[in-house]
């Protein structure tokens, strides 16, 4: 009989010192728990993705909607439209590394600090935050870093591509639609079954079967939300399929048409676009055609900046300070003319006249809050932290350069949903793109 070679000896023998005993003659046995075999679930192009990556999406997600209240769509369902999804964030970072489109850690700590700033929480705590909600620090990292990428592309890809012309606008404004509609808001909610780009009459057949099995549960007043997560091929479809409240004029053509027509709460007929077919609801609308005049503030403002060099504790202790005198008679426009880190600096903080929207919305909450003349407390942002100070308030009807601004915005968000679904779903058809979820 061969003899072992001595380092395998040797290594038998520690084993059987350090490790789990290895002779079959051990008066009790071990039970090693079994770890279950990865296995592949999709391949796209020349990257595969993983069981395991699946189910621990899968996990991220379903604590997403239990959060938000929305009910668990079948696991089995879920498990399909997720990893769809992951199919199609893969292409696009894919695309992404094709075109070199990267998001830099520089990048990416700023992100991650207007984050953890949004919800009113140094980085500390709010990585401490993330760890007792079982998010491992890294894992969060680099999903946000392949949001940011995702965001990158369609920049590059779709954003950059749309043009709106003044003739658009002019058309636009001419028709008096924009004035109507724009006083009136809507909150839409959407599912989008996706076809691919060369679909058969008989795939185009099923998919119409299955939409429109999709739209009578709707329709009976099944949850949307819970349809939206199992069935909406759309990206926002994790959080409902809505869209916000929108005036008619930044919705798509083709739901707009369709919502203009229903009361709070129905849903539209099916809806057919080269890209699928969509089930729309309308949630809620607000507002009439005769509301012309829209609210201004003119506020000011000192900021404290939280940067490498000056800490959250010290931004907001800093403006505490500040408050203090303010509160204390010391006048308000030189104070912020000597400590403002912001370009208002100059003139004493003042900020003009602003409309809804202008700020962001911590900054916006806070000043709607104040009595006139009255100065906040610390309000922190993304930027840092605000002490803010409300001057006047009025009515007033929007000005003509405003209005061409709020036509060429919202006429190329309508032109962007369309034409980024459009790209998604070319995208799609030329991946190669092989599901083995059903193998597994």
């Amino acid at each position: 009989m061969m003899s072992l070679p001595r380092f395998v000896l040797i290594f038998v023998i520690c084993a059987g010192i350090w490790g789990e005993p290895v002779s079959a003659q051990t008066s009790e046995s071990v039970y090693i728990e079994p770890v279950p075999a990865d296995r592949i679930v999709a391949v796209v192009n020349d990257e595969v993705i993983t069981l395991n990556e699946l189910r621990n999406r899968l996990e991220t997600v379903a604590g997403q909607l239990r959060r938000q209240g929305t009910p668990l769509p079948p696991r089995d369902v879920l498990e399909q439209q997720m990893l769809e999804r992951m199919v199609m964030d893969k292409i696009q970072l894919q695309h992404a590394q094709d075109i070199g489109a990267r998001v830099d850690d520089t990048q990416l700590d700023q992100a991650i600090q207007r984050i953890a700033a949004s919800n009113n929480l140094s980085m500390t705590q709010f990585r401490q935050a993330l760890e007792s909600d079982g998010v491992p620090f890294a894992k969060f990292r680099e999903d946000i870093r392949n949001e940011m990428t995702i965001v990158r592309v369609r920049e590059r890809e779709v954003d950059s591509q749309i043009a709106i012309s003044e003739g658009e606008i002019d058309n636009y404004l001419q028709s008096g639609q924009g004035k109507e509609n724009s006083a009136q808001e809507f909150e839409v909610a959407h599912i989008l079954l996706r076809s691919p780009e060369s679909a058969s009459p008989e795939q185009i057949d099923e998919l119409r079967g299955k939409a429109e099995q999709v739209l009578e549960r709707a329709a009976s007043g099944e949850n949307f939300s819970q349809l939206a997560a199992a069935y909406s091929d759309a990206p926002d479809g994790l959080q409902g399929g809505d869209l916000g409240m929108r005036s008619l004029e930044r919705l798509p053509s083709i739901f707009a048409d369709a919502v203009i027509k229903l009361k709070e709460g129905e849903v539209a007929p099916l809806l057919r676009s080269p890209n699928g077919f969509h089930i729309v609801k309308l949630v809620a609308q607000r507002g009439g055609a005769d509301a012309q005049a829209v609210p201004q503030t003119r506020a000011r403002h000192i900021l404290i900046k939280v940067n490498e060099l000056v800490s959250d504790s010290e931004a907001r202790h800093k403006q505490e300070g500040l408050y203090d005198r303010v509160t204390h008679g010391e006048n308000f426009v030189e104070l912020a003319r000597l400590y403002s880190q912001d370009g208002s600096a100059t003139k004493g903080g003042d900020l003009g006249w602003l409309y809804a929207g202008d700020t962001v919305p911590e900054f916006e909450q806070a000043m709607n809050d104040l009595p006139l003349n009255k100065v906040s407390r610390p309000v922190k942002t993304a930027f840092g932290y605000h002490l803010i100070e409300v001057l006047e308030r009025r009515m007033q009807e929007t000005s003509p350069d405003r209005m061409r601004n709020a036509a060429r915005l919202a006429l190329r968000e309508r032109k962007l949903d369309e034409a980024y679904q459009d790209w998604l779903r070319q995208a799609r058809d030329r991946a190669y793109v092989e599901l083995k979820l059903d193998d597994v």
